[in-house]
């Protein structure tokens, strides 16, 4: 089965519903499944006070605060709707976080496929167990996370409602962009057999290595930001990718997962042809007389693969001659 791509639009519509249409139809023009956004109402989740992240500081006005950073990046109910449509005639599937539980209720309104849980969320007992008495599938991303809290955090899940085969875990790091010595990619694998569960990755590392070799790991559901410009104002966008990246991205791990195949050892069909041209056979090293004993010293093994295996060479040794061979006949007893 091939990993869900969900291209993470996020904030970096930077609230204007023109470059939201934009990012839609790059996301569309990349191949990913998905593309997502982010509901939330700014006044139910962040405090007039709150301090914005170094990464956040850097990317916008130092002097405004979380909270006014946040106003200016809120999608309305109309904007929402509009997204949809646009995303319905570009040939994607609209999917947004939300971070509070009006949100949900909202996302719940439009009827998205999922919920995702973004890791900053992991702790918030009363929205986590809302998104659980949904009765919708569940993508929970854990970065800052350690396993006694995902634990957690699983288990309010579950106790909600849901069942385990609706939940994936995405291994996440919450730093943008994250450094590639703290990215800890093995521990998603590590996630899905502590927890018998599907996994994922969500990724904030500078270009597309990381989440093919995610892929390749078995991640069921890949996670990227991307930007129509990294150099734009806002948060996020100094760690997304642009348009040809997404598109590289995209096409890389379907490539991958191609790639990965069933498992099973056995000549694939494209090889099937090579086999005796590549593969060797016992022939004659020299002329043979018919009734002359096959020895190591009359015999050699070379191209083409259509005679007697060389791995019936102990059984040949030491046997007649039934005919005449000249140099480099294939034997045929």
């Amino acid at each position: 089965m091939k990993p869900l791509i969900l291209a993470e639009a996020g904030a970096n519509h930077n609230g204007s519903i023109k470059l939201a249409k934009k990012l839609i139809s790059v996301a569309a023009d990349s191949g990913a499944d998905f593309v997502k956004f982010q509901t939330f109402i700014t006044e139910n989740i962040i405090t007039k006070n709150a301090i914005k992240a170094d990464y956040q500081k850097k990317q916008t006005d130092p002097r405004e605060s979380q909270f006014e950073m946040s106003k200016k990046l809120e999608l309305s109910r109309n904007d929402h709707l509009e997204l949809i449509e646009h995303c319905k005639l570009s040939g994607i599937e609209f999917l947004s976080t939300a971070f509070d539980i009006d949100s949900v209720n909202f996302l719940n309104e439009l009827d998205i496929p999922f919920y995702k849980i973004a890791s900053g969320e992991i702790t918030n007992l009363p929205l986590i167990r809302y998104l659980g008495s949904m009765g919708k599938p569940i993508v929970m991303s854990t970065g800052m996370s350690n396993l006694k809290e995902i634990e957690n955090a699983m288990n309010v899940l579950l106790n909600s409602g849901m069942k385990k085969n609706d939940l994936t875990l995405l291994h996440c790091n919450t730093e943008y962009p994250t450094p590639f010595d703290d990215v800890n990619l093995l521990a998603m694998v590590s996630l899905r057999d502590k927890f018998q569960i599907k996994v994922g990755y969500s990724d904030h590392t500078p270009g597309i290595e990381v989440p093919i070799a995610a892929t390749a790991l078995g991640a069921e559901i890949i996670e990227k930001h991307f930007t129509l410009d990294r150099t734009l104002p806002g948060p996020d966008h100094a760690a997304s990718l642009e348009p040809k990246e997404l598109k590289n991205m995209v096409s890389s791990i379907r490539n991958i997962q191609s790639a990965l195949g069933n498992g099973v050892k056995i000549p694939s069909k494209s090889e099937l042809k090579n086999i005796s041209i590549a593969r060797k056979s016992i022939v004659a090293k020299f002329k043979i007389k018919k009734g002359e004993i096959f020895s190591e010293s009359n015999l050699t093994i070379k191209r083409p693969g259509t005679g007697i295996s060389p791995m019936d060479w102990d059984e040949i040794i030491g046997q007649k001659s039934n005919e005449n061979y000249n140099e480099d006949d294939l034997i045929k007893n």
